[in-house]
């Protein structure tokens, strides 16, 4: 009996060739993926400056010994409720006036808030917050002048009490 000749189909109309352009096609589509996320975000964690940082973390040592020679410590209220800060400052008898509290977020620098405290008692001061502290926050009492600095380190719950101490 004799057999009919068989016509081939055209290569795209075979799966295999589709199956091994997929592989490579999946990486080159992960790889612009990869590329724009690393264009579009910013790494809060690297510092354009890390080397001034460096020389100038003898200065911030100072700074914590100049707050413990002084027997300077602070209670720091945050509540997300109120939107109020409320420090009570300790051991020093002729506080200024002015306080600077920096909230810092652990990784990301663009939730960091700065505030002015003013002196709303004989040791107390308050202000009032720019937004939720939500998460974990490293809060930093300092004067203007950047003599000393208090340092403690806030849960992130909705209401905490922070103890402050020279660092």
């Amino acid at each position: 009996m004799p057999t009919t000749p068989t016509h081939p189909q055209p290569w795209f109309r075979e799966p295999w060739p589709w199956i091994l352009m997929a592989g490579p096609a999946i990486v080159i589509v992960a790889g612009f993926t990869t590329l724009w996320l690393a264009i579009s975000s910013d790494d809060g964690l690297v510092a354009d400056d890390y080397y001034k940082r460096g020389l100038a973390i003898n200065q911030t040592l100072s700074r914590g010994q100049a707050a413990r020679d002084l027997g300077l410590s602070a209670d720091v209220g945050l509540s997300d409720e109120t939107g109020r800060v409320t420090v009570t400052m300790h051991g020093a008898a002729n506080l200024p006036d002015v306080l600077n509290l920096r909230l810092v977020h652990p990784t990301r620098a663009v939730s960091d808030q700065l505030l002015e405290l003013r002196k709303a008692g004989a040791s107390t001061y308050t202000a009032l917050l720019k937004g939720a502290v939500g998460g974990r926050r490293v809060v930093l009492i300092e004067d203007t002048e950047r003599h000393w600095r208090l340092a403690g380190e806030a849960s992130g719950s909705g209401q905490n009490t922070v103890v402050a101490t020279p660092q």
